[in-house]
């Protein structure tokens, strides 16, 4: 166990700041839509002055953090890696440590963001101590099993899942969709916390002929874009399916694809004319987005999808299944194409025609820029705090146990 020196000062009995502790198994500069929600909303919980966070996450090949305040303290733990998915590490449990670490410096919260064992771990040192939790559910780990030849672990990961939120005061969806969803199958209390996107890093003025240039991609050529993990569970092979049949419309259009992962390899020599620009990040990743034309996302597995309005803020317009973010954010025809899901045959004709139809592929992509602009991070850090303070008051109710207030259909409703 290895901790930071920027430790948190004692909190006294009448002091207004608000103790967060915050467990999770991925964090910058680990790329990936969980890694970077948790950063922006630590990051403005930070920038509010009335919160003090303990960060509890794996270590990192990297030991320099990306985020120094003097209100953060990070407690670093050691890590596991997936046999079948390199990329993907695990805290390792820290139950008695927590204990102890939280016996002498108590938080007033624990957030945890993952599932991990450092996840359950750190719930149950919280429960041991009578310090309240609350979780996110941020990804769909029982629906990767089916693309890692895990099917029959399918029923002990869901119900896993299941075990860990329902024993959280209340458990944090992006969308009232995966909300209705997760209710079907056994999840008791839940809460609405939205997503965000840095509409200032993501916009159209940072496209760059001299990067399509580099591409070799010029002023007036189709640049269609997809940013993602390049994993199995992605449904990647539909976007290039999608591009082939673009290239029959448009024969010198260009695919550039934006991340890494597992099917690298696979994908590359698959499709040798397709340009893969690797991992990218900040104002690089954003200048990849701006300088693209189209923006094609394939994946069914979402819980949300930040790259969806990553796009949108960069001024593309996207052609996405009609759930999680798309279902959330864009309307058909409008300011995207929300395509049923699972319906390969619509998803490829969408890609097709706003290649083909110059004027509504710009009239989207204007639109989509202004949708994407109303989705910024503040936002959501405010809906988290105002989750944060009404999931206290209720603890603190001496008429109110902790398991009871966490089904109080006002707290849902945030």
């Amino acid at each position: 166990m290895n901790m930071t020196q920027n430790k948190i000062p004692p909190a006294t009995a009448s002091s207004s700041v608000t103790r967060l502790a915050v467990v999770t198994e991925t964090w910058p500069p680990e790329v990936n839509g969980v890694a970077n929600t948790i950063f922006q909303l630590v990051s403005g919980l930070l920038q509010r002055e009335d919160y003090q966070i303990q960060l509890i996450r794996p270590q990192q090949q990297s030991k320099q953090s990306v985020l120094s305040h003097e209100r953060l303290e990070e407690t670093l733990t050691g890590s596991l890696t997936l046999p079948f998915y390199k990329e993907v590490k695990l805290g390792l449990p820290q139950y008695f440590y927590l204990k102890k670490h939280w016996t002498e410096q108590r938080p007033d919260i624990v957030q945890i963001v993952t599932e991990g064992p450092l996840g359950y771990a750190a719930l149950r040192a919280a429960k041991a101590l009578n310090i309240p939790v609350f979780s996110d559910f941020h990804t769909h780990f029982d629906q990767y099993s089916r693309y890692y030849r895990l099917g029959a672990l399918l029923p002990l990961v869901k119900g896993y899942l299941r075990h860990l939120h329902n024993q959280s005061a209340v458990t944090l969806v992006p969308t009232h969709a995966l909300k209705q969803e997760l209710q079907q199958a056994g999840y008791q209390k839940l809460g609405i916390m939205e997503r965000g996107v840095d509409t200032q890093l993501f916009n159209p003025q940072r496209r760059s002929e001299a990067l399509r240039q580099s591409l070799g991609v010029t002023e007036n050529q189709l640049l269609v874009i997809l940013v993602t993990r390049l994993a199995r569970e992605k449904n990647i092979d539909l976007a290039f399916h999608a591009f082939r049949d673009i290239q029959q419309q448009v024969p010198d259009a260009r695919f550039v694809l934006v991340g890494d992962g597992p099917e690298r390899i696979r994908l590359s020599a698959a499709y040798p004319d397709c340009l893969f620009a690797g991992m990218q990040h900040g104002a690089e990743l954003a200048t990849y987005y701006a300088s693209a034309d189209l923006f094609l996302y394939p994946s069914s597995s979402e819980t949300f999808g930040n790259v969806i309005t990553e796009a949108m803020a960069s001024g593309l317009p996207v052609v996405a299944y009609d759930y999680a973010a798309t279902a959330r954010h864009i309307r058909h025809q409008q300011n995207g194409m929300a395509i049923p899901l699972e319906d390969e045959a619509a998803f490829r004709a969408a890609a097709v025609r706003l290649a083909t139809d110059t004027p509504l592929r710009k009239s989207l992509a204007v639109q989509a820029r202004h949708t994407g602009k109303q989705l910024n991070w503040s936002r959501v850090v405010l809906q988290l705090d105002q989750i944060i303070r009404k999931l206290l008051s209720e603890v603190r109710n001496e008429n109110v146990t902790p398991s009871e207030c966490s089904g109080n259909p006002g707290l849902s409703d945030l």
